[in-house]
């Protein structure tokens, strides 16, 4: 199982969603980023449940930094976060255990590990592991803003309601980053959560997208092939649980559209050079262009529900039907949003390192 992604900045899972603790590490940044503790536990608050809306499970995500940071700054070691799971019930999936649950990972876990892996709430598959992400990336948020590099996600469709369009990035961003339901529109975020209610009052759930947008990346960040600022992008976006698309600027519009209106027209604006549209999503041959970077991420229905569904049991080798029991959420679109965040900032970090340096991520 390889759960390392990155090459100069790297990102290490570990733990499983009934186990002891879960948590990351991330590796190759430099000494001297201010590590803010309080930001890091605001960006893990943005990913609990909330409400109706979410699962039950609360858990408090009260994480220890075991190494990497000493008095508040990185030291360019390994920064190893931990955190805690405390409010498991594990017993909710040891009378369905072989009971294929559908849109999981049950199956295929279990063809894979040969019955070895963790099936108590998904183990590693889990949702929950993605806590460990939000922690580290946090760090990687905070040091690409000293860079004056931004990240924010908006849902921008939930349950069949469309939210309103980016207008003025930074402000947008800005806005974003303390609302626990990451939607432009708060009348649009009224009707989200009112379908997430009624879906999840029918024992039913519901899927979404998220809209993500960068700025600030300087020009020439990305290569054109295998490592290209998409393929990058995708590769830790779809190991996301529930990413079931991904899309850049324009995306899968371009399919009809004619060249002369997908082509982003370039023009200079104060001696620097814009395009007058980002139909191609700030990427051209894999690489910025210096204009913001945009991306989609299709996030499908949460596969838990309580409806009764056809299935097998794989242990006994015989069909089955089954409805899931245990704690699960409705809709998953607005607690993914910071993860989405999170891993873009920790790929960022990774490529622009790659670029500049190691030590250019701690440069003021």
């Amino acid at each position: 199982m390889k759960n390392t992604f990155g090459n100069s900045v790297s990102v290490t899972l570990f733990g499983e969603s009934h186990g002891v603790a879960i948590g990351a590490v991330i590796d190759g940044l430099p000494a001297g980023i201010e590590v803010n503790e309080d930001f890091i536990a605001h960006q893990l608050d943005l990913r609990r449940p909330v409400g109706k809306i979410s699962t039950p499970r609360q858990e408090a995500d009260k994480f220890t930094i075991l190494s990497g940071v000493f008095n508040g700054r990185t030291t360019g070691t390994a920064l190893c976060v931990v955190i805690p799971n405390e409010n498991t019930k594990s017993k909710d999936y040891a009378s369905s255990y072989g009971k294929a649950r559908p849109g999981h990972a049950d199956f295929t876990a279990f063809s894979k590990y040969n019955g070895c892996e963790d099936y108590r709430g998904g183990g590693h598959f889990s949702g929950r592991i993605t806590a460990g992400l939000v922690a580290v990336g946090a760090v990687a948020i905070e040091t690409l803003k000293n860079k004056n590099i931004h990240i924010g996600t908006h849902i921008k469709r939930c349950a069949g309601v469309e939210d309103i369009e980016f207008s003025d990035y930074n402000k947008d961003i800005d806005t974003l980053s303390n609302k626990v339901f990451a939607v432009l529109d708060g009348k649009k975020a009224e009707e989200m959560v009112s379908a997430i209610e009624k879906a999840a009052a029918n024992g039913d759930s519901v899927g979404g997208i998220l809209e993500t947008v960068v700025t600030g990346l300087p020009v020439g960040i990305g290569e054109p092939w295998f490592d290209s600022v998409e393929s990058m992008l995708s590769h830790i976006l779809f190991s996301i649980p529930a990413i079931k698309g991904v899309e850049f600027g324009a995306g899968f519009e371009c399919a009809d559209m004619f060249g002369s209106e997908m082509n982003d027209n370039f023009t200079y604006e104060n001696g620097v050079v814009k395009t007058l549209t980002n139909n191609n999503g700030g990427i051209n041959g894999g690489i910025t262009n210096g204009m913001p970077v945009l991306f989609k991420c299709a996030v499908k229905p949460t596969p838990s529900i309580s409806k009764e569904q056809e299935t097998v049991d794989f242990i006994k080798g015989e069909n089955a039907v089954l409805s899931t029991k245990g704690r699960h959420d409705p809709c998953i679109v607005h607690r993914a949003r910071v993860v989405v965040d999170s891993v873009t900032a920790i790929v960022l970090c990774d490529l622009l390192s790659q670029k500049f340096g190691t030590d250019w991520l701690g440069e003021k």
